[in-house]
C-alpha cells in the first residue's frame, strides 16, 4: 500500500555553515558529521596555505600548492573559490554533485565570500538551489572572539588583529543567510545546528 509517509522523500541538503575564525564552525561540522554518519558527508576543501598540525591531506583539506590551485580554476572544476587570509580556498563540482545526486546531505564550512559564490550559482541551478540551507555561527561578542582567537596559541599578534578585522566585517554579513546561531557553549551550538538541520529535512518543498 502507497502510504502517505511513503510518498514523502526528503531533499538531500546542501548546508552551508559560516562564521569568524574562532567561532567554532570547524568543531560543529565534525560533531554533525560524527552524529549522522549515515546522513551526513563533510566536502573536504581545497586549498593553498599550509597544514597546520596534525592536518592530512584528503582528510582535512586537499593541499594543492598555488600553480595547481589554478590550474584547477582554469580547467573550471570548482564550484567556488576565493582568497582569504591570503590563501586560496576552493570546493569543488565534482565532490558536491556527486553526495548531493547520491542522497548524502553535506556540510560546506565556508567563509562569507565562498558562500555568496554558491548562492550565486544555487539561482541559476533548481538542484542546488532545493538543496541549499545557509547557517551564519555568531560569536556572542568581539571580547569573546578575540578571547578565542588568542586561545588558539598559533598565530602572531599580529595576525590576532588582522583576523579579529576580517572578522568584524565578516559578521556584518550575518543577514545574507537562512539562520543565524548566536554561539555560546559548544553542546548548546550543536544542539541548534542540530535542530536546523533535522527541521529542514521535514520540509515540505
Amino acid at each position: 500500500m502507497n502510504t502517505p509517509a511513503a510518498q514523502f522523500s526528503p531533499r538531500p541538503l546542501l548546508i552551508l555553515v559560516s562564521g569568524p575564525a574562532g567561532s567554532g564552525k570547524t568543531t560543529l561540522c565534525e560533531r554533525m558529521t560524527a552524529a549522522f554518519p549515515d546522513r551526513i558527508r563533510r566536502v573536504i576543501t581545497c586549498t593553498t596555505r599550509a597544514p597546520r598540525g596534525a592536518e592530512r591531506h584528503g582528510i582535512d583539506y586537499h593541499f594543492f600548492s598555488a600553480k595547481e590551485f589554478e590550474t584547477k580554476i582554469a580547467a573550471g572544476e570548482f564550484l567556488e573559490h576565493a582568497v582569504v587570509h591570503q590563501n586560496h580556498y576552493g570546493t569543488r563540482k565534482a565532490d558536491v554533485y556527486q553526495h548531493l545526486e547520491n542522497g548524502f546531505d553535506l556540510l560546506l564550512n565556508l567563509d562569507v565570500q565562498g558562500a555568496g559564490i554558491v548562492r550565486s550559482v544555487a539561482e541559476q541551478d533548481d538542484f542546488l538551489r532545493r538543496a541549499l540551507v545557509s547557517i551564519f555561527l555568531m560569536p556572542p561578542s568581539r571580547e569573546e572572539l578575540l578571547r578565542r582567537l588568542q586561545g588558539r596559541g598559533t598565530d602572531h599578534p599580529d595576525e590576532v588583529a588582522r583576523r579579529l578585522r576580517v572578522a568584524e566585517e565578516e559578521m556584518a554579513r550575518w543577514q545574507d543567510y537562512d539562520y543565524c546561531l548566536i554561539s555560546g557553549p559548544r553542546d548548546a551550538d550543536f544542539e541548534k545546528i542540530k535542530a536546523v538541520y533535522l527541521a529542514e529535512k521535514m520540509r515540505v518543498g
